[in-house]
Formats: structure tokens, C-alpha cells, sequence
């Protein structure tokens, strides 16, 4: 299955890659291969809705971190009290968790540090790739690429390959030609129509046929009694993460499946895309980081083709109303913090203020989209420090 894409992502990595039918399902397998049962997995509260459903369908504690307020993931200088047996960056917009310092304490504790680089397909530390630092990365080609769904895990060694084999031909399902070749026409149509004002009547349209996941604000419905039963359910087996599914395919209900060479093509093609736009990429950084609402951390890595920038500011609500008029479709919003979303199926953080603030302010710009969606973002202020010690 994708022998080319592999090769693709082995080259630009120096690190075995195994193809997967998306990067939930990756994450998935590397949970359930690197952690063990019942562990407790320190991860951010900032995250996509599946990742969170995902680690509780894996048999794990969800354990909530501080967060730094300069760039939204995991603060490693206020984790040392906690008790963990694992750990998950986000890499929130492409910024880059400080993976030296948590791969420095995994190493400290003999425990895995995991990488979920969904949004860092093009970020670096200290000239090395985001998904190398760890036990395992694990990519996602929807994001950066613009590909069909589907994604990567980057192994740190070769002789992980056999087991996590053997996961994904036990979770994934069978492929349907409808269903790959409408995920591929999405994909192409989205493409064509990023950053123009036909976005904004696709968007509509793609609401009034329920092509988008219902939410409530920024999350998917939790659904608790239909939740807990699931949970109780599968306490004491090791099914797969079919025993989350309606939680966990939010956005995406074929996330096991296998596809076949048309898509493997089409993100070949998408990263050929993606190297192309890398210097617009840039310059779009550049000019949002130069806006007072940009988050601290924007300002240290200018330098780096980010996923979104993420800006903080007063009345976000209101900005992302006014950007879609203008054909800058929001999205990549994660409020509340899981710990406030489900706060009963987590530990939560011993510091949650500066996640909150971020929850509650973030705005993520793709910098490809910085010229449309400026005469907007240029109106609105900074939000507000909180007051609490964070």
C-alpha cells in the first residue's frame, strides 16, 4: 500500500514510513503499540475532537497539560510534578512543541514521547523535521498537502514496522471506489476554491447538506450517556477504535478506509504543491506575525512555512464572520480545553488559564490567505492577558 508515498516520506524525513488510511488511525496504532494499558498520557487540551475519543478508545488516561501562552502546546518547564507514562505533542498550527526538552524528560523517565504532526508537515527544530524527535510521528496529508484523507506514521526504527503492519490490516476497512473517488473530488474542489469568494457559498453549501460535522460553538456533541456506555462496554477488550467510531470519524466517517492509487497519486502531486508554495508560505507568516495579535511564538519561528498562524484577539467570533464574507473560511478552532469539553473522562490541568485564554481567543489564519483576510484582521485588537498567574 503506497510504496511510492512512503518513499516520498522516508526521503524527506530519514525515517521508515508506513502509510495509513488517515492520521487519526495512525495515532491510534502507535498509542496502542508504544503505551501501555491503562497508561496515562500527558497530552494538550488544545487538540482536534477525535484526538481526544481516539486516547480513551485506546485504553488511556488523558492527562492534561499546562500550556505556554507564547504558542499554545505543552509548557515543559511545569510538568515535572505530574505523573505520566507517555507523551503526545500537537504542534498547535505548525509551531512547534519544545520536543528537545519533553524528549529530554521522556528519555529521563524511559517513557515514549509521540508526535502528532498533523499540523507540522513543514516545520523544523534545530534543522531536524517535526516527527523525528520522538518514538513515532505521525503525519496527516488532508492538512498542508491538501491530499485526500490519509497520513503517514515516521517510525525511529525499522523494527516497528512488523506490529504496526499488522494493526493496520486489523483496523482498516475495505475500500470503496465511490466513496475514494468523492473524497478525492472534495479534496480537488477545496483546492480550486481556497481563498476565493466562491469559499464562502461552498461553505454554506457544504452546511446545508450536512456535509460538515454539527458542533456545538467549536466542539462535536459529547453525547455522555451514549459516551459512557461505549466506554463501559469496551472497558475489558481490545477492540479497536471502531468502539468510539460515531466520536472519533468527526469530519472524517472513512478514516480506516483503504484507498488506492488515485489518491496515493493525488498527494504526490499535493506535495510537489506544497514545496512550491512554501515561499508565499513565508511571506505570509512574516506579514501576520507583524500584527499585535499575533501569539509570541509566531515571532520566533518566521522562519517556518506554518500550518495557520495563530492570532489572539478580542471579539473572535465576530472576525470569523467578517472573514468569511471575505472568502477566509475559520477553521482548526478548539474550544473549550478537553479538560472544560469532558472534564469528568480527563485529568485535568493543575494550570488551565493560559489554555482557556487560548481557547477562547485564537483565531488561525492560513498565511496563504494573509493579503484577503488583512483589511479584517487589521481592525481587531489583541485580547487581554489573563489576570491569573499562568
Amino acid at each position: 500500500m503506497f510504496e511510492r508515498l512512503e518513499a516520498e516520506f522516508t526521503s524527506r524525513l530519514g525515517r521508515e514510513c508506513l502509510a495509513v488510511p488517515s492520521n487519526r488511525l495512525g495515532l491510534f496504532m502507535v498509542l496502542k503499540h508504544l503505551m501501555p494499558p491503562g497508561g496515562r498520557l500527558l497530552m494538550s487540551p488544545l487538540s482536534a475532537d477525535e484526538i481526544l475519543f481516539l486516547v480513551l478508545a485506546a485504553g488511556l488516561r488523558p492527562v492534561m497539560a499546562p500550556l505556554c501562552r507564547r504558542s499554545g502546546n505543552i509548557d515543559p518547564t511545569r510538568v515535572d510534578e505530574l505523573h505520566f507514562d507517555g507523551v503526545l505533542t500537537t504542534n498547535l498550527y505548525g509551531v512547534p512543541d519544545d520536543v528537545l526538552s519533553l524528549g529530554k524528560t521522556c528519555a529521563e523517565r524511559d517513557i515514549p514521547l509521540i508526535e502528532d504532526a498533523a499540523h507540522a508537515l513543514q516545520t523544523t527544530v534545530a534543522d531536524a523535521p517535526i516527527g523525528t524527535f520522538g518514538a513515532a510521528g505521525v503525519f496527516s496529508l488532508s492538512k498542508h498537502a491538501g491530499a485526500a484523507p490519509g497520513g503517514v506514521i515516521a517510525m525511529s526504527s525499522p523494527s516497528q514496522r512488523p506490529a504496526l503492519l499488522e494493526m493496520r490490516e486489523q483496523w482498516s476497512t475495505a475500500r470503496y471506489r465511490a466513496v475514494e473517488l468523492t473524497a478525492l473530488f472534495k479534496a480537488m474542489a477545496r483546492n480550486a476554491l481556497a481563498g476565493s469568494m466562491f469559499s464562502r457559498h461552498a461553505w454554506h453549501m457544504a452546511r446545508a447538506l450536512n456535509m460538515i460535522e454539527h458542533r456545538e460553538g467549536h466542539r462535536i456533541a459529547l453525547r455522555r450517556a451514549a459516551l459512557a456506555a461505549r466506554l463501559s462496554a469496551s472497558a475489558s477488550s481490545s477492540s479497536g477504535p471502531g468502539t468510539l467510531n460515531s466520536w472519533i470519524q468527526a469530519d472524517n466517517h472513512h478514516y480506516r478506509m483503504t484507498a488506492g492509487i488515485l489518491v496515493e497519486n493525488y498527494a504526490l502531486r499535493r506535495l510537489k504543491a506544497l514545496d512550491l508554495q512554501r515561499e508565499r508560505r513565508l511571506a505570509g507568516v512574516a506579514r501576520l506575525a507583524g500584527l499585535p495579535t499575533a501569539a509570541a511564538a509566531v515571532r520566533d519561528h518566521v522562519d517556518q512555512p506554518l500550518f495557520r498562524v495563530p492570532l489572539l484577539v478580542e471579539e473572535r467570533e465576530r472576525a470569523i464572520t467578517e472573514l468569511r464574507r471575505q472568502g477566509v473560511i475559520i477553521g482548526y478552532i478548539y474550544d473549550p480545553p478537553f479538560d472544560d469539553y469532558a472534564r469528568d473522562l480527563t485529568e485535568p490541568s493543575p494550570s488551565p488559564q493560559a489554555a482557556r485564554w487560548w481557547a477562547q481567543h485564537v483565531l488561525p489564519i492560513d498565511p496563504i490567505q494573509a493579503d484577503r483576510a488583512w483589511p479584517v484582521l487589521s481592525k481587531f485588537s489583541a485580547a487581554d492577558l489573563p489576570a491569573l498567574p499562568i
